[in-house]
Protein backbone atom coordinates (compact mmCIF):
# COMPACT_ATOMS: atom_id res chain seq x y z
CA UNK A 1 0.00 0.00 0.00
CA UNK A 2 1.41 3.36 -1.03
CA UNK A 3 0.25 6.52 0.65
CA UNK A 4 0.14 9.91 -1.01
CA UNK A 5 2.01 12.80 0.55
CA UNK A 6 -1.32 14.35 1.56
CA UNK A 7 -2.34 11.14 3.35
CA UNK A 8 0.97 11.10 5.17
CA UNK A 9 0.48 14.73 6.23
CA UNK A 10 -2.93 13.86 7.70
CA UNK A 11 -1.45 10.92 9.62
CA UNK A 12 1.46 12.93 10.99
CA UNK A 13 -0.85 15.75 12.08
CA UNK A 14 -2.56 13.24 14.42
CA UNK A 15 0.69 12.10 16.04
CA UNK A 16 1.95 13.13 19.45
CA UNK A 17 4.85 15.55 19.81
CA UNK A 18 7.06 12.62 20.88
CA UNK A 19 6.30 10.63 17.75
CA UNK A 20 6.85 13.67 15.51
CA UNK A 21 10.22 14.31 17.18
CA UNK A 22 11.25 10.73 16.49
CA UNK A 23 10.26 11.10 12.84
CA UNK A 24 12.17 14.36 12.54
CA UNK A 25 15.24 12.75 14.08
CA UNK A 26 14.96 9.82 11.67
CA UNK A 27 14.60 12.07 8.64
CA UNK A 28 17.53 14.28 9.65
CA UNK A 29 19.74 11.26 10.06
CA UNK A 30 18.52 9.65 6.87
CA UNK A 31 19.24 12.81 4.89
CA UNK A 32 22.66 13.38 6.44
CA UNK A 33 23.67 9.80 7.20
CA UNK A 34 25.06 11.14 10.44
CA UNK A 35 23.96 10.11 13.87
CA UNK A 36 23.94 12.92 16.40
CA UNK A 37 24.49 11.69 19.89
CA UNK A 38 26.32 8.57 18.71
CA UNK A 39 30.08 8.30 18.50
CA UNK A 40 32.74 5.72 17.87
CA UNK A 41 35.99 6.30 19.69
CA UNK A 42 39.01 4.00 19.33
CA UNK A 43 39.83 2.24 22.60
CA UNK A 44 36.42 3.03 24.11
CA UNK A 45 34.12 0.01 24.22
CA UNK A 46 36.16 -1.60 21.48
CA UNK A 47 35.43 1.27 19.10
CA UNK A 48 31.75 0.35 19.00
CA UNK A 49 28.98 2.91 18.60
CA UNK A 50 28.22 4.52 21.97
CA UNK A 51 26.00 7.22 23.34
CA UNK A 52 27.98 10.46 23.37
CA UNK A 53 29.13 11.60 26.84
CA UNK A 54 28.95 7.98 28.06
CA UNK A 55 30.52 4.61 27.59
CA UNK A 56 27.14 3.00 26.96
CA UNK A 57 27.21 1.02 23.71
CA UNK A 58 24.23 1.22 21.38
CA UNK A 59 24.15 -2.59 21.25
CA UNK A 60 23.54 -2.73 25.01
CA UNK A 61 20.47 -0.52 24.79
CA UNK A 62 19.14 -2.37 21.76
CA UNK A 63 19.64 -5.73 23.48
CA UNK A 64 17.72 -4.54 26.54
CA UNK A 65 14.91 -3.20 24.35
CA UNK A 66 14.74 -6.55 22.54
CA UNK A 67 14.48 -8.21 25.96
CA UNK A 68 11.42 -6.07 26.67
CA UNK A 69 12.79 -3.25 28.83
CA UNK A 70 10.89 0.00 28.47
CA UNK A 71 12.46 3.39 27.88
CA UNK A 72 11.51 4.32 31.45
CA UNK A 73 13.34 1.27 32.82
CA UNK A 74 16.44 2.09 30.77
CA UNK A 75 16.41 5.71 31.89
CA UNK A 76 16.13 4.54 35.51
CA UNK A 77 18.98 2.06 35.05
CA UNK A 78 21.20 4.61 33.30
CA UNK A 79 20.65 7.99 34.99
CA UNK A 80 23.09 9.72 32.62
CA UNK A 81 20.84 8.93 29.65
CA UNK A 82 18.15 11.19 28.25
CA UNK A 83 15.14 10.19 26.20
CA UNK A 84 16.81 11.69 23.13
CA UNK A 85 19.73 9.29 23.64
CA UNK A 86 17.34 6.35 23.31
CA UNK A 87 15.89 7.85 20.13
CA UNK A 88 19.39 8.32 18.74
CA UNK A 89 20.30 4.73 19.58
CA UNK A 90 17.11 3.43 17.94
CA UNK A 91 17.74 5.49 14.80
CA UNK A 92 21.34 4.30 14.62
CA UNK A 93 20.14 0.71 15.01
CA UNK A 94 17.56 1.11 12.24
CA UNK A 95 20.29 2.24 9.84
CA UNK A 96 22.96 -0.20 11.08
CA UNK A 97 21.09 -3.36 12.09
CA UNK A 98 23.73 -5.74 10.84
CA UNK A 99 26.49 -4.01 12.82
CA UNK A 100 24.51 -3.80 16.08
CA UNK A 101 23.05 -7.31 15.81
CA UNK A 102 26.60 -8.58 15.31
CA UNK A 103 27.76 -6.62 18.38
CA UNK A 104 24.93 -8.17 20.41
CA UNK A 105 25.84 -11.66 19.21
CA UNK A 106 29.54 -11.17 19.98
CA UNK A 107 28.80 -9.95 23.48
CA UNK A 108 26.25 -12.69 24.21
CA UNK A 109 29.00 -15.22 23.59
CA UNK A 110 31.12 -13.80 26.43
Amino acid sequence: MTLSFQQIEVLIAQWTFDKKARLLNFLAQDLNRTYPGIEKTPNVCGGRACIIRTRIPVWTLVAYKKDGLSDAALLDAYPSLRQQDLYNAAAYYEANKKEIDNDIKENDED
